[in-house]
């Protein structure tokens, strides 16, 4: 096998993962999370009243398929930063794969997961606060 040929198979995983994210983003597009339980309530919501880091995520992925950019980010301020992050990540995946380079996996030091860990933490109990309405999830 060609080393051409070995690096258009490698390009097959990468093309996978784009693909269900572009289906999930379709799904999203079609199925509207603002619905009421059209995908379940979540469970940290559901037992503590609290909003996780994550709530209002399939809301904002939602609007940033129909283009409101500022509706995206009033829902979850995390959501764009995320799904620009993913499709670098894939479009680099894809390029390396294509090229015959392993994948390139973000490392992250033991002081960059405290920090992100601290910076969640932060941004819960913010969007839980009375001074931090803004971050709930619309």
């Amino acid at each position: 096998m060609t080393t051409a040929t070995r690096s258009r198979l490698g390009v097959a995983a990468p093309l996978a993962v784009a693909g269900a994210a572009i289906g999930a983003a379709v799904l999203l597009h079609v199925r509207d999370p603002h619905v009421e339980g059209s995908y379940g309530v979540c469970p940290v919501y559901a037992l503590t009243g609290w909003y996780c880091p994550g709530c209002g995520g399939l809301r904002g992925t939602h609007l940033l398929t129909e283009g409101d950019l500022l509706g995206s980010l009033h829902s979850n301020i995390l959501a764009l930063p995320l799904v620009l992050a993913f499709v670098l990540w894939v479009a680099d995946w894809t390029r390396r794969a294509w090229r015959g380079d392993a994948v390139r996996v973000p490392g992250l030091e033991r002081w960059m997961l405290w920090a992100f860990l601290g910076l969640m933490a932060v941004y819960t109990v913010l969007r839980n606060s009375p001074w931090g309405g803004w971050l709930t999830p619309v």
